[in-house]
């Protein structure tokens, strides 16, 4: 072996233990993206969504005083009418004979015969049965308005919820444009339904805004409400097919969630109350990716 050949050699077997002593390379994080929350503190209600509809409670009829052509008809469906207002007026044969034989007689009297027919109360004309030319039989139906002080809305409430009425005398009535409006609870209807066992209730509002009848508003009756509850987000809890077992993933360090059970309370809305165990809002839970993670699983948090 000459001086080259070792010279190679031993070059060959350097480089191979400067490679064999590198240090590994570190794998790239992995583990699954999630985002987190912390608990909050605050009021929760349990509540439930009730119907009901708009309607007036007192409704007048305008009806015909004689038999006769109705000569003119000064209202239209949705007019606003106030008591002893002319709506019709009314001529008999017997007022055209008359009339007739008084013009022969003098001309300058100008007898016209006509009954003016008047509204019997205050309110909207909703329904609207007879116009000019018509001809009517005395007592015939011509009309109806519906009083505008009687408009009221008509809660449907079954009857086991009777007992939450005494701390629900002021509620909300969302209509289903989303216009929420102030309701009092008024007096009850004597009687209930046999089939679905409900019973109505009058509800009385402030707003002047025209409200179509029969329209159904939501009501919120609330059950039960407590405040100083843990909050979180519903997307933190977690439970089994069957939904008796509840559970959250929270951080135990920066990459580590954990599986803890937890008992729930009341919901409200998008958020959940958590009975136990205590949580503070130091606690990270995570609210996304935290489906199918086993216990101890290792995440990436993608917000801060």
């Amino acid at each position: 072996m000459n001086i080259k050949t070792g010279l190679g050699i031993w070059m060959i077997m350097m480089v191979t233990a400067c490679h064999s002593r590198l240090p590994e390379e570190t794998p790239a994080n992995t583990g699954t993206p999630v985002t987190v929350a912390s608990p909050v503190t605050g009021t929760v209600e349990d509540t439930v969504v009730l119907n009901a509809t708009a309607t007036f409670l007192l409704k007048t009829f305008v009806k015909a005083v004689a038999n006769g052509f109705l000569q003119t008809a000064n209202v239209k469906l949705g007019q606003h009418v106030s008591r002893g207002q002319v709506l019709f007026s009314l001529k008999t044969k017997e007022a055209v004979n008359l009339g007739n034989t008084i013009n022969r007689l003098d001309s300058s009297f100008r007898f016209t015969g006509l009954i003016p027919i008047r509204a019997t109360g205050n309110g909207y004309i909703t329904q609207l049965a007879y116009q000019a030319g018509n001809y009517v039989q005395d007592g015939e139906q011509l009309a109806t308005i519906s009083d505008d002080r009687s408009f009221v809305f008509i809660l449907n409430l079954p009857y086991e919820l009777t007992p939450y009425l005494q701390d629900n005398r002021m509620m909300q009535l969302q209509l289903p444009d989303g216009q929420r409006l102030a309701g009092r609870l008024g007096e009850a209807l004597p009687s209930v339904d046999s089939v679905a066992q409900t019973q109505h209730y009058v509800v009385r509002i402030t707003s002047r805004k025209l409200i179509p009848e029969n329209l159904v508003a939501k009501v919120i009756l609330i059950k039960s409400r407590k405040t100083g509850a843990v909050l979180l987000p519903r997307a933190a809890l977690l439970t089994n097919e069957s939904q008796t077992d509840y559970w959250i993933m929270k951080l135990k360090d920066s990459i580590t969630a954990v599986k803890v059970p937890v008992q729930k309370g009341l919901e409200a809305g998008d958020r959940v109350e958590v009975l136990s165990p205590i949580l503070t809002a130091q606690d990270r839970v995570l609210v996304s990716g935290n489906y199918g993670l086993p216990d101890t699983a290792r995440v990436i948090i993608i917000n801060h």
